[in-house]
């Protein structure tokens, strides 16, 4: 079994119910187990149309499958939950992003590992670092931790529920 990293996010509809809908159904597909799950943190809106908050968390997973597959199955999900994509960087019902798959660095169309903007993403690294600080980061050669302290700003992101949120 590998171990992934990924995050999520939402600002439409009921926010909390996406990332929890998302999680459960992550959790249901053959290969796929929920390890652990960041606190929910809300943040403005990077990019994009003006739009509301959003609410972010990480997630580690375990799985069998291989890093394109996973990535099949959370654009999946995506779809299953109803994300339209209309509008780059435009507000969704669910974000689902593979981060990290092990020590995997990848560059097809399909798949970009580990995520292209990770390192420069406070509402990635602040709830990834709540559930792995010292995950080194493949290509970076630093530790999730480390990635985090070299961030200019970090400001615009609260705490919105603590790590407890999911029961898997």
């Amino acid at each position: 079994m590998k171990t992934a990293y990924i995050a999520l996010g939402s600002n439409l509809g009921d926010r909390i119910e996406n990332l929890k809908r998302s999680l459960k159904l992550l959790n249901e597909e053959h290969g796929i187990s929920v390890l652990s799950v960041s606190p929910v943190y809300e943040t403005a809106p990077v990019g994009g149309p003006e739009q509301g908050p959003f609410l972010n968390a990480c997630a580690a997973l375990e799985t069998d499958l291989p890093p394109e597959n996973l990535l099949l199955q959370m654009l999946n999900i995506e779809n299953l939950m109803g994300r339209a994509r209309e509008e780059k960087w435009g507000p969704r019902l669910i974000d689902l992003d593979l981060l990290v798959y092990e020590s995997e660095i990848i560059n097809t169309e399909l798949l970009e590992l580990p995520h292209p903007r990770l390192a420069e993403r406070g509402f990635v690294l602040v709830p990834l670092a709540d559930i792995a600080p010292k995950l080194i980061v493949p290509g970076y050669n630093k530790t999730v931790a480390e990635l985090l302290s070299q961030l200019s700003d970090t400001g615009g992101i609260k705490m919105f529920l603590p790590g407890n949120w999911f029961k898997g």
